[in-house]
């Protein structure tokens, strides 16, 4: 079980740099956008949409990185109060859901709207749109496989209170 704590732990890194440079890059592009805007009163379209897109991949990145740390909010109004082989049940199912809607919704979901927005190109950026909804079926996948890590350790008794990953 070795090899999956390596996986996880070069997921991590992976999406820990991704989510640091997109973050850096809106530093410098919001920086850019108000110089631009209120020194030269010349808005840029250009950074403006730059600053949405990466605004949305970090955010989704992240929450991949996030379920993959269960650090995720929840509602433990349920699991809190069971106990035992009950809550490992539970959290086993829980992370099976979270599983199937990321593989769903968004690796499925997601590929499928890159297919229909391969030909649409962004207002501003020399880029098509199915380039930008990548991020969908890219952090889908990273769920889906920190799920099935996480049911790994949850299936052999680690993680059953959100502090030993």
């Amino acid at each position: 079980m070795e090899f999956l704590q390596i996986i996880r732990k070069g997921l991590d890194k992976v999406l820990c740099a991704a989510c640091i440079f997109l973050f850096g890059l809106m530093v410098v592009i919001g920086t850019y956008q108000i110089v631009t805007r209120f020194i030269f009163n010349s808005p840029s379209t250009v950074s403006e949409e730059l600053l949405t897109y990466s605004f949305a991949w970090m955010s989704l990145l992240s929450a991949a990185y996030i379920f993959g740390k269960r650090d995720h909010m929840r509602m433990g109004f349920l699991a809190d109060k069971v106990t035992g082989s009950a809550k490992k049940v539970l959290e086993i199912a829980i992370e099976l859901l979270v599983v199937a809607f990321a593989g769903i919704a968004m690796v499925y979901g997601g590929i499928n709207i890159m297919g229909l927005t391969m030909t649409q190109t962004t207002a501003s950026l020399p880029v098509t749109m199915g380039v930008i909804y990548t991020v969908l079926p890219l952090s889908g996948l990273f769920i889906v496989i920190y799920g099935i890590l996480n049911i790994i350790d949850l299936a052999q008794g680690k993680g059953l209170d959100h502090q030993e990953n």
